[in-house]
């Protein structure tokens, strides 16, 4: 199997991250702190492991916050380094998207549509080929890096959609896009279509997707005539099913852990989770647990 190269990344970042309010009355959702790393700073080193080059912020113009974080200030750098803070300096630097090593494009959707609009919104500034699409209030650590799998693990001539996958409990799949799977290969699920929110009883699967998608660049042109669908929006996974019969579509069980850093509760678990694995933080940690719920409970919280 030939590899084949993504060198664009879409970022959906317009919505207005209601759940957390009032902490995102005035800063976005995205650049919500995991300890000290804004949620958006992990999707962008997730891209930057896979190999994407061009990346596509598609934001909101209440958002402005977002593009100073993306990109290099190199005035803050400068001041840091008179103050001989070096070190804050050289990771500002490393994280920003810089145009000497990196295409970046930031465009508009002003009204929340749904997320197939904001993909299509992205489609003037892609380069050719399929896209990936990162959901950065879907946090998925591990390493390799979900999106690096997903491009290794990726066979146009086999699904030219793929889309990353969890296995939920029944119960919760209304909450998801799920696959009609067709059979399984490996860590790829073969899928004849996916539904939107499937309610329970009418679910095909278990298999929910998250946050990852690499899509075949004709899904824009299934998003330019896409109807709305579940909320009224237009769905960028009703835009995926329409084109299964030709373009394929397979679900992926990437090895990272994920966490919904859309709800307060995944965004808790997944600050605990990093805690727990530093060691200037498992002290505070352990104390904590221990003095609400004893010694024991607090060896095992970060064993």
């Amino acid at each position: 199997m030939a590899k084949t190269t993504i060198e664009t990344a879409i970022f959906p970042v317009a919505g207005l991250g209601t759940r957390f309010l009032p902490a995102t009355k005035a800063t976005p959702k995205e650049l919500l702190p995991v300890i000290d790393t804004p949620l958006i700073q992990f999707a962008i080193d997730e891209a930057r492991a896979a190999g994407i080059r061009r990346m596509v912020f598609v934001s909101h113009p209440s958002k402005s916050a977002i593009e100073r974080h993306v990109m290099a200030d190199t005035e803050l750098e400068k001041t840091l380094r008179a103050r001989g803070k070096d070190g804050i300096a050289d990771d500002l630097e490393e994280a920003a998207v810089r145009a000497e090593r990196e295409e970046v494009a930031f465009v508009m959707q002003p009204e929340p549509l749904g997320l197939g609009h904001a993909v299509l919104c992205a489609h003037a500034h892609v380069r050719p080929g399929p896209v990936a699409v990162i959901l950065p209030d879907d946090l998925i650590l591990g390493r390799p890096g979900c999106l690096a799998e997903m491009l290794a693990a990726y066979d146009p001539a086999r699904a030219g959609h793929m889309v990353a996958t969890i296995e939920v409990p029944r119960d919760q799949v209304s909450s998801y896009g799920v696959l009609a799977p067709l059979r399984r290969a490996g860590r790829l699920l073969l899928a004849e279509g996916m539904v939107e929110k499937p309610e329970p009883e009418v679910a095909p699967s278990t298999a929910a997707v998250v946050g990852r998608y690499l899509l075949d660049a004709r899904i824009f042109d299934a998003l330019e005539t896409q109807e709305p669908g579940a909320g009224g929006e237009i769905q960028l996974t009703d835009a995926i099913a329409r084109g299964v019969g030709e373009i394929g579509l397979a679900g992926f069980a990437f090895s990272g852990r994920r966490f919904d850093c859309g709800s307060k509760a995944g965004m808790l678990a997944a600050t605990l989770h990093l805690a727990a694995q530093d060691a200037q933080y498992r002290e505070v940690l352990q104390d904590f647990v221990a003095r609400n719920l004893g010694a024991d409970a607090a060896d095992a919280a970060v064993a």
